[in-house]
């Protein structure tokens, strides 16, 4: 099935050409950031993890959201999910990667990687990062592969692949839970310091994730004229997006009543300065105020049924639910949490253009991946479904 890439019309083509055009210039930033030093980067001394690791921090939520196709179908017996789980398993391929590489790019020379496995540290939370990552794709892989054999050749998935698929559920849990305890690890940074911040990230990874997968999938209907799954499941997987998003939110107001309501300075600094400013520094402001208000729109939409159920104001809802995980978990949550800093100085952050070239190029690489895999998929869905 893998020729099935090397086919396809003139804008599939000119797709694949401009996804290349922007790795290229990623690239080209990388290699001149490798040369340079991650002095090309707006990090500082004070600011030590930027776009990249705030992006690693979103996509290891979007890969982990593969969950919420996978449960249903395997715990459940959900059957109009079977079709969206190859789908889902793909997405979490792509998005581990681009994990994977924006820790790539974060640790400036490529051959300082090699330290954790030459120097293992056992106590630190970046070892058992790296493991649940890895694992993570190993089990994607293997899932997603022989589903898709299998339907290309008209036949059940092979009986040994259920395990290893219930292995998937607790290692999704596990790779955002990790996540999560890198940052509330870190007692010095008080936004972080929370017991919530595991749940918090397991509950906007749930809503983020399934918004992305159903926009791609519109996407993927509209181009192609397949349909991955029918109305049902689309309104199922919003009832899902809907359910996690307003846990996250009520996550999220839980944070700001135990900080102000405590009106221990040291934890309302943070959320001071990513929504109202401190001490006349606001570059935050405007972004996450943008990122509640699209929380909010998105959550009304779908609680409306005609509304939900109507293909235009579904894709808006999506996309503004994963513009709010973008702009919170993607970016604010992870600058707000260094400024300021454990003596309270204030030192702002924004990326320069060479960290979003890098950034925009790893993205294109995941779209990259993410078109070649459902291309296949599609061909051995479609096959399948006429033998």
């Amino acid at each position: 099935m893998l020729e099935k890439i090397l086919q396809g019309d003139r804008r599939y083509w000119m797709w694949v050409a401009f996804l290349l055009a922007v790795i290229g210039v990623g690239f080209a930033c990388y290699v001149y950031q490798c040369f340079t030093g991650l002095g090309i980067t707006g990090m500082n001394r004070d600011v030590s993890w930027g776009l990249y690791i705030a992006q690693f921090t979103l996509l290891v939520g979007i890969a982990a959201s593969g969950l919420m196709v996978v449960i249903p179908k395997l715990l459940h017996h959900y059957k109009k999910f079977i079709d969206l789980v190859m789908f889902g398993e793909f997405m979490a391929i792509s998005a581990v990667i681009m994990c994977l590489l924006f820790v790539i790019v974060d640790v400036g020379q490529p051959m300082r990687l090699f330290n954790m496995v030459l120097h293992p540290t056992p106590h630190s939370m970046l070892f058992y990062d790296m493991i649940v990552l890895n694992g993570y794709l190993l089990i994607n892989i293997i899932v997603g592969y022989n589903t898709m054999l299998a339907d290309w050749k008209g036949v059940p998935p092979p009986r040994w692949i259920i395990p290893v698929a219930y292995l998937g559920v607790p290692w999704a849990v596990a790779i955002h839970t990790v996540t999560a305890f890198l940052y509330c690890g870190l007692p010095g940074r008080h936004l972080w310091l929370s017991a919530l911040m595991a749940p918090r990230f397991l509950a906007g990874a749930f809503c983020s994730g399934p918004a992305l997968l159903l926009l791609i999938l519109f996407i993927v209907e509209r181009v192609t004229g397949y349909r991955p799954a029918d109305e049902d499941a689309y309104q199922t997987l919003a009832k899902i997006i809907l359910y996690a998003a307003v846990i996250n939110m009520f996550f999220t107001f839980c944070e700001f009543f135990t900080a102000f309501y405590s009106n221990i300075p040291a934890e309302k600094h943070g959320l001071l300065y990513m929504f109202f400013g401190l001490e006349g520094y606001h570059r935050l402001v405007p972004f996450m105020r943008t990122s509640i208000l699209a929380g909010f729109l998105g959550i009304f939409i779908l609680l409306v049924p005609p509304f939900r159920r109507n293909r235009v104001l579904l894709g808006i809802a999506c996309f503004a639910i994963f513009l709010w995980m973008w702009l919170e978990k993607g970016f604010g949550l992870v600058i707000g949490g260094f400024v300021p800093d454990p003596f309270g100085k204030i030192t702002q952050y924004s990326p320069t253009l060479p960290e979003c070239g890098i950034a925009i190029g790893i993205w294109a690489i995941g779209a990259l991946i993410l078109t070649f895999l459902f291309k296949m998929a599609i061909y051995a869905k479609r096959d399948g479904q006429r033998m």
